[in-house]
């Protein structure tokens, strides 16, 4: 009978030490369904049809409220969490500005705290460049939306710990090889400015910009080839 007890005293001070990866399986349902119900498959969002629905929006944000991310979740858990709340609360701030032709008629829509988390202010900056790219997974590029048809798609699912990593994988796949976002042919490449403004994010292992685009790309962009980059369109993505 001595040894169990080890092994259990032994559990517990590992625990208590370093800790275990919770796999938390938060209920994003409400988001879920906004998404389905308001945003098409390519990305185009129903601000109206959000507005009518602010009172299940309004539950969704006090439900990350009181959930909100701790040190033992996992990686996938933590990235499906704050990108939900990075892409709810980009809707949130059209809503409350509506109607408008572009995010940039804002005053400063990033850097505003507009909203709180369990009594904590945030703004999307905040979400992004203190918390998301500290992830160290360039990938979420392709999964926040800033409501403008130049960045990538609102995609009309929430993200799950159970499908962060396939979403990912494919909203990534499907930015890169839209030519409304970066044109890639045979003779030239003109590719978004994200790769520009977060150019450090996308080199990896001393690899740069270019080999992150190509492995994904359908047409691979080579050294010789002509490059440059195609002009942002901050239009309304409605």
């Amino acid at each position: 009978m001595k040894a169990p007890k080890i092994i259990l005293l032994l559990f517990f001070f590992y625990v208590a030490t370093f800790g275990i990866k919770a796999q938390q399986n938060l209920d994003h349902a409400i988001w879920d369904q906004l998404l389905v119900t308001n945003v098409s498959d390519t990305g185009n969002v129903n601000y109206k049809g959000f507005i009518k629905n602010s009172d299940q929006l309004s539950k969704y944000f006090k439900y990350l409220s009181v959930n909100t991310p701790k040190k033992n979740w996992s990686k996938e858990e933590t990235l499906a969490y704050w990108i939900n709340v990075y892409n709810a609360y980009t809707v949130k701030l059209i809503m409350d500005n509506y109607p408008i032709k572009s995010i940039k008629d804002i005053k400063d829509p990033w850097g505003k705290a507009f909203f709180k988390i369990n009594g904590k202010p945030y703004s999307l900056n905040t979400v992004e460049h203190k918390i998301l790219r500290k992830l160290n997974d360039p990938r979420i590029h392709f999964a926040i939306n800033c409501a403008s048809y130049s960045c990538p798609t609102l995609w009309n699912r929430a993200y799950t710990a159970n499908n962060i990593n396939k979403a990912l994988e494919t909203q990534t796949k499907k930015f890169i090889n839209d030519p409304s976002k970066n044109r890639i042919t045979e003779e030239d490449a003109k590719i978004s400015k994200i790769f520009s403004w977060f150019r450090k994010d996308f080199k990896i292992n001393e690899k740069g910009v270019y080999d992150f685009i190509n492995q994904y790309a359908v047409v691979k962009i080579d050294a010789q080839r002509k490059k440059g980059y195609k002009n942002y369109n901050w239009s309304l993505n409605e």
